[in-house]
């Protein structure tokens, strides 16, 4: 009778990690669609201090066709992807809502080298026999948010 109570006690505390693992897991990903939709540049452009960056996006040439994740975060490793889509976001949502914003939104240190990357892993073929120490938008400086022709330099 005991082993009985004993195996039941362990089958309902089974139950409700894995119910608890579920709602976490939903939780931190949710829907598919919902996913997705934080991946697009709509999303992104949801937030009204993005709206100059994302006018300039929309002007951008080929770069347009491309979410602003395939060039702001790391594609290399999904896992490692999502870990800095967290970070990055829920940073953005701390410095939004304290209101404090920079006048001029810039990259990090940390965000230039995921975008020197990127474009490092788009045009790897392109690059292959040029100096991939700079940064690829020293040259290409339209492809700056703020330098594309569209959006005025403050």
């Amino acid at each position: 009778m005991r082993l009985l109570k004993s195996k039941k006690c362990w089958i309902t505390i089974l139950a409700m990690v894995f119910a608890g693992l579920s709602l976490l897991a939903f939780l931190l990903v949710g829907p598919p669609q919902l996913l997705a939709l934080s991946e697009s540049p709509t999303f992104c452009a949801s937030c009204h201090v993005m709206e100059e960056q994302h006018t300039a996006w929309s002007h951008a040439g080929a770069h347009r066709r491309i979410r602003c994740v395939d060039c702001h975060l790391p594609n290399g490793n999904p896992l490692v992807h999502y870990v800095w889509k967290s970070i990055d976001g829920m940073k953005d949502v701390v410095v939004f809502n304290s209101g404090m914003v920079p006048d001029r939104i810039t990259l990090s240190e940390h965000g230039a080298k995921v975008v020197q990357g990127n474009c490092i892993r788009c045009h790897a073929e392109a690059v292959s026999q040029m100096d991939t120490t700079r940064q690829c938008w020293g040259c290409h400086r339209q492809l700056r948010h703020r330098m594309s022709g569209i959006v005025a330099v403050r």
